[in-house]
């Protein structure tokens, strides 16, 4: 056996546990910031659907089918793309005077609230609702026998909502001063 005799013990490093003391700023900023990203790029896809569906801009809507087009935006997946037990309830909203305009109308409201940080609630509410809806069109899912993009979806909305996203890089703090929504939380 050979030593070293230039060799000094030098103790490992040990980590210590954070205790009570949460995480650091640093690692709050970052979150906030992650989250914040996550919440504008969730709120671009509802805008960006909303666009492509009122214009027909060639991608999940064809050119020339869009809303302004007097095509309707919901007629495709409701009455050819619905399938499993809940086929026949989606067939028979086609048509209906009411869908569209709600379906659009939530497409924008949610890409807003979501994009601009208000309404995170409200946001998180209708977009849950929505996904799951869409989810539940087509059971089950193409690649997994219980969860795809739209529970995914639906969580993180949620999730979104409940950590106050909007306040980062977003208008959440303004609009939670606004008397109605002091008055109102559930407008938050």
């Amino acid at each position: 056996m050979t030593t070293t005799p230039h060799r000094r013990h030098v103790p490992a490093p040990v980590m210590e546990p954070d205790g009570d003391r949460g995480p650091t700023r640093t690692t709050r900023v970052a979150a906030g910031r992650a989250l914040a990203v996550l919440r504008i790029l969730y709120g671009l896809t509802f805008l960006w659907a909303f666009v492509d569906k009122v214009f027909g801009l060639g991608y999940a809507t064809k050119s020339g089918k869009g809303w302004i087009d007097g095509g309707d935006p919901t007629a495709g997946f409701l009455g050819k793309g619905a399938s499993g037990p809940f086929e026949s309830f989606y067939h028979s909203l086609v048509g209906d005077f009411w869908v569209t305009p709600l379906f659009m109308i939530g497409l924008a409201g949610i890409g807003l609230a979501l994009t601009l940080g208000i309404g995170m609630r409200i946001a998180a509410v209708a977009g849950t609702v929505l996904y799951l809806l869409m989810w539940s069109a087509v059971l089950p899912p193409e690649n997994n026998p219980v969860l795809d993009d739209h529970i995914v979806g639906a969580v993180t909305l949620i999730v979104l909502a409940l950590v106050a996203a909007g306040n980062v890089w977003g208008l959440g703090q303004w609009w939670s001063r606004l008397s109605i929504v002091e008055r109102y939380p559930w407008l938050r």
